[in-house]
């Protein structure tokens, strides 16, 4: 079974497609190529993992300017020509769509050429390349109910995520209270920000809790200043390398609310205040955020929204209600997904016995 793989730009498209491809070659030695495109992270990823990759050019449409977007609108039939090319000579038995830039050409030259395909959103609402030929694949797999309504033959499976945070015991309340702050691997500002001028507030009213701050190499130095300035030991850090282990270490977090954070926040059963990232493709991330507010596991602030005494609040009032954070991590765990790597691998392979 050969099997393409198109899309990518950003590690929440990457990482999940990642483990997709894994779990085909571990359970039916299908032969994976990838297509993304020179910019994205899958030029470090996919190599990194052993998987080949190809390349088209082609750029946004979503959130980009004029020119931006009529220059991809010129490269886009390009972009299906050359995606054509690479399905004639790789001749995958299965089409599967990430999303991302080159998700959309390789879905539509698998689709003109009556190439099984597969869509795969982790999102509530889906990205552009997905929501374009969602009514036009075989199948999809989706991480929400809501989102079967925009594709043919859709499942929901979840969002892979790596074993660990599955394996992330229930917090110790022997230990001090813990808040693990983060967004993504390149920080969050809004949030640093937020944090940092809620800190002392938090602390005077909770003096034994311990901060984990994650900030990316932009903030790094004015967090870690700031915290020293206040007198507040907090562990900071540009990059968290074992999150699992920091989740573990967690009672409460605060955190965007990408595709893959949320899944992870979900497997590991950790209550989280989501900070969603405003300028996110279709206001994705807020809807993500609100589906898991809803079910009880998560508390929403909008970014508009998000002061420093509204941050303080609402860590003060979670940790000081230990049956509450019990609650949520209960509904967090109910919400998660086992096993969806494995789950789109058998979709994949049925298509490919059609």
């Amino acid at each position: 079974m050969r099997v393409l793989i198109a899309g990518g730009g950003t590690g929440g498209h990457v990482i999940p497609a990642l483990a997709i491809a894994r779990e085909l070659k571990s359970r039916y030695n299908a032969e994976i190529l990838f297509v993304g495109t020179a910019r994205g992270i899958e030029n470090r990823l996919v190599p990194q993992a052993g998987f080949g990759l190809m390349r088209v050019k082609v750029g946004a449409l979503k959130n980009v300017s004029l020119l931006k977007r009529l220059r991809t609108l010129v490269d886009l039939p390009l972009a299906i020509w050359e995606s054509r090319k690479i399905i004639n000579v790789f001749s995958p038995n299965v089409v599967v769509g990430v999303g991302g830039y080159a998700s959309g050409p390789a879905m539509a030259a698998a689709i003109m050429k009556r190439v099984p395909t597969l869509a795969f959103e982790p999102n509530i609402v889906p990205g552009f390349a997905n929501k374009m030929v969602g009514k036009r694949v075989s199948a999809a797999a989706v991480h929400f109910p809501e989102t079967e309504q925009f594709f043919r033959n859709a499942q929901v499976v979840g969002v892979p995520v790596r074993q660990e945070f599955f394996n992330v015991p229930a917090t110790d309340d022997r230990r001090p209270p813990t808040l693990l702050v983060f967004g993504g691997s390149q920080g969050a500002h809004a949030i640093n920000e937020a944090v940092i001028a809620a800190a002392p507030e938090v602390l005077r009213q909770i003096p034994a809790l311990h901060i984990i701050h994650q900030t990316g190499e932009r903030d790094y130095n004015d967090v870690h200043a700031a915290y020293a300035q206040a007198g507040i030991r907090a562990e900071v850090s540009a990059f968290i390398d074992n999150m699992p282990q920091a989740f573990a270490r967690a009672d409460l977090l605060v955190c965007r609310s990408g595709a893959s954070t949320v899944a992870e926040v979900t497997a590991a059963g950790k209550p989280a205040i989501f900070v969603p990232f405003p300028q996110a493709a279709d206001d994705h991330q807020r809807r993500n955020a609100e589906a898991i507010a809803q079910g009880g596991a998560a508390v929403l602030i909008p970014q508009a929204e998000l002061t420093p005494d509204r941050m303080a609040q609402a860590v003060v009032d979670l940790m000081r209600d230990r049956a509450r954070l019990k609650e949520m991590s209960d509904r967090a765990r109910a919400l998660s997904h086992h096993d969806a790597a494995g789950r789109v691998a058998k979709m994949v392979a049925e298509l490919a016995a059609r």
